[in-house]
């Protein structure tokens, strides 16, 4: 019997012990991708904008890739803006943090509406990139991570982690912007719906376009895509579902093809 009870203790230390260690690199991993994490949003070139504040809007993620000019984000995180070209507003994104974060004017260079995704690029230093994983399919309960800016007009340019699991591979059906961009493809998938994976971590409005990670290389793995938000925005920020959903990371390879 003690023998017994010698070994249970011995198993739950050890799982003790692989529970820490388990993330033991994500506090060193997050240092190194920091500075590939951007905003997504729009800007006014102009300090000052008659009648409207603020001077910058934030509706998403995107991270850095390929030369450290590109940036990978949803789709829908720019095709659902409506840019003020009277006050010269411009799409852009924001690194650094706080106060300190630098605003870089973007051009859209490819989109995969049927994928939720969008490739951008901007001028000027390039920026860390992160390096994007292979195109095989993630085990179900394997370890992630990611970052992103959610609820970025609330909190600003301070970019947040959470962690969690593949809870699973699920079939997802990417809502149309509007019945003119319903594609072909989009009709087909409504019979055979994409792929996607369910995250058993915490997203909130503003997290699209946030890589999704291994936690111990930084590799990207897949795209923070949508949040499953029950009833009113404002209940989402007081009662989180705890599910999000990420693009597998193939289908960027997808989109970069070529280039």
């Amino acid at each position: 019997m003690f023998c017994r009870k010698f070994f249970m203790l011995l198993v739950f230390l050890c799982l003790d012990v692989w529970s820490l260690n388990l993330y033991a690199g994500l506090p060193d991993t997050i240092d190194k991708i920091r500075g590939s994490i951007v905003a997504v949003g729009s800007v006014y070139p102009n300090k000052q904008v008659a009648g409207r504040k603020p001077k910058a809007t934030y509706s998403g993620t995107g991270f850095v890739i390929g030369n450290g000019r590109q940036v990978i984000t949803n789709y829908h995180v720019i095709a659902g803006r409506k840019l003020d070209v009277d006050k010269n507003e411009v799409l852009a994104v924001f690194s650094g943090r706080g106060k300190k974060a630098k605003a870089r004017r973007v051009k859209v260079i490819r989109t995969d509406v049927d994928h939720d995704l969008a490739l951008l690029e901007f001028d000027g230093p390039a920026l860390p990139a992160m390096e994007l994983a292979g195109t095989k399919w993630l085990r179900e309960g394997q370890d992630v991570a990611f970052t992103g800016f959610p609820i970025g007009m609330v909190l600003g340019v301070y970019p947040i982690t959470h962690k969690g699991i593949i809870a699973s591979i699920t079939p997802i059906v990417i809502p149309a912007q509007s019945s003119k961009q319903l594609t072909a493809a989009q009709i087909k998938r409504l019979r055979s719906p994409l792929q996607v994976y369910q995250l058993d971590a915490i997203a909130y409005p503003g997290n699209s376009g946030s890589p999704v990670y291994e936690v111990n290389s930084g590799r990207v793995l897949g795209v923070v895509n949508s949040v499953f938000v029950k009833g009113t925005k404002e209940s989402v920020l007081e009662r989180p579902s705890g599910i999000s959903y990420a693009i597998p990371v193939k289908y960027v390879h997808h989109l970069l093809k070529g280039l």
